[in-house]
């Protein structure tokens, strides 16, 4: 006969921050006290449906445990014992996290059902319900109150947000790459560093994936001395988990996943000490090189898309490089507006990309030459983001409709030489160069702008576009992936 254990409770943290820690299925030796060590076999990612954990418990059993489902949506999870010590037999348990709208909490539902050998049914329910589940929950909450899922032990007290070991006082080292000296990409070093502790308003955060963009090359180059000097860390954006937090550092607290992107760099290492204002809670269906591979760059799509282009049904949209970081998420969203995409890449391989991400009118080109193709599909374009800069200057002002909007958002062939304003009085044609941190000014404004980011991915909206993986030791061999044009989608770097 198979017995049946249900027990429910509330736990004071966001869902997201819960789910976060249960939907990795090799993380309960680092919260639950029965679990003394476990392991993924056969290194397969925690996360994997059909993953097998192997662990041992404090008492000398063993168990080994099977990932049957895993729902980012519903937050549920099924899992099944295929060997045991233990004599569950025939043993499944689901977990189902549910929001309360009361205080931002989490409501956690667990169950299974198991036979026994016979005469032994209440001592293993018993140990089953209160063992496990009902200790599960209590030792979740301790975890969470001291760090979440920063995979660190109990906490040594120490004040808001201290982590074991990690006075909240004391700086941590950390790897960061900077730039040595201006110029190429061998001007690139990696070095031992420090992450100060927070300050009001700050939080520190162990970063796991860190976004690159070409906004890290012109700082290289040394391109824009005043925003970074020689020997200063490049970087804009990242994601990861917060270790502490500092005073006033409202809606944030340790373990909670998190991006930000901001106006200083300083990204490019495995610690970072930034405010809380330009950070963003990871929903749990948005992993860590996702967040730091669209952040930046979705933020600005959005921004081009619904303020400065006004793109909607009908508006004819020409983005250069469209099968790049940028021009990828651009694609999909603006077909997704119904407008008449254009595109241009540098090889037929690009090509096929930008397609399969929403752009109708590819035009092939390595010389910037590009406005009569336009003309020749739809007649002119409405709205050009244009990141190439000076070689495409002459072409950008031809390719342009009656009223057209030109939005120069980069310089990757050099800078853009002055615009004679007659050049645009020709066509009543407007320019702009905008920049993304002053759309992301306020929390409000970066929160509104992410979730709407993060929707628009949900429902497929916007494909992630491919992400090139390097570590952060490899930055300049990513840089240089970057400039050689070989690139599609986003890089990041892993930390």
């Amino acid at each position: 006969m198979l017995q049946k254990v249900v027990r429910s409770t509330v736990i004071d943290a966001p869902v997201e921050r819960v789910w976060a820690v249960l939907r990795d299925f090799n993380s309960h030796d680092r919260w639950h006290d029965v679990v003394a060590e476990s392991a993924i076999e056969g290194g397969e990612k925690s996360d994997q449906v059909g993953c097998v954990r192997a662990f041992t418990l404090k008492d000398g059993n063993f168990i080994r445990e099977q990932l049957l489902t895993l729902d980012d949506r519903t937050y549920k999870s099924t899992y099944c014992i295929v060997e045991a010590t233990v004599p569950l037999q025939r043993y499944v348990a689901t977990v189902t996290l549910k929001p309360v709208t009361d205080g931002n909490r989490t409501f956690w539902h667990w169950e299974s059902t198991f036979a026994t050998p016979p005469g032994r049914e209440r001592e293993l329910r018993d140990m089953v319900a209160q063992g496990v589940y009902e200790a599960g929950f209590e030792n979740l909450r301790r975890h969470l109150r001291t760090g979440g899922d920063l995979r660190v032990g109990p906490s040594t007290g120490g004040g808001r947000g201290a982590a074991a070991g990690l006075p909240a006082a004391l700086p941590l080292p950390t790897r960061r790459v900077v730039v040595s000296r201006y110029g190429g990409a061998d001007g690139l070093r990696a070095e031992d560093g420090q992450a100060p502790p927070p300050g009001p308003g700050e939080l520190r955060i162990r970063q796991r994936a860190i976004g690159v963009n070409f906004l890290d090359v012109y700082l290289r180059r040394g391109w824009i001395p005043p925003m970074l000097a020689e020997g200063g860390v490049p970087g804009m954006e990242a994601a990861g988990s917060v270790i502490d937090a500092g005073e006033g550092a409202a809606g944030f607290l340790p373990g909670d996943r998190v991006a930000y992107l901001g106006p200083q760099p300083g990204a490019y290492a495995g610690v970072r000490t930034v405010p809380a204002a330009w950070c963003v809670r990871l929903p749990a269906a948005i992993d860590d090189d996702v967040a730091a591979a669209t952040l930046l760059k979705g933020l600005t799509a959005d921004y081009l898309l619904h303020d400065l282009g006004r793109v909607q049904r009908g508006t004819r949209l020409l983005v250069h490089a469209a099968a790049g970081g940028v021009g990828l998420l651009l694609c999909a969203w603006a077909r997704h507006l119904g407008a008449t995409v254009l595109g241009t890449v540098s090889s037929e391989e690009k090509a096929r990309l930008a397609r399969e991400h929403g752009c109708q009118h590819v035009i092939v080109t390595r010389d910037a030459r590009f406005a009569d193709a336009v003309r020749q599909a739809c007649g002119g374009a409405d709205v050009i983001v244009d990141g190439i800069g000076a070689d495409a200057q002459a072409e950008n002002l031809a390719a342009l409709a009656r009223r057209g909007h030109w939005i120069s958002l980069g310089q990757a062939s050099g800078a853009l030489p002055p615009i004679d304003a007659d050049a645009l009085l020709h066509k009543s044609a407007s320019f702009s160069r905008p920049v993304v941190f002053d759309y992301v000014a306020t929390p409000a404004e970066l929160e509104q702008r992410a979730q709407r980011l993060w929707q628009a991915i949900a429902q497929r909206a916007v494909k992630v576009p491919p992400i090139e993986r390097h570590s952060l030791e490899s930055a300049a061999e990513a840089h240089r992936r970057l400039e050689s044009r070989a690139t599609t989608g986003a890089l990041v770097l892993v930390a």
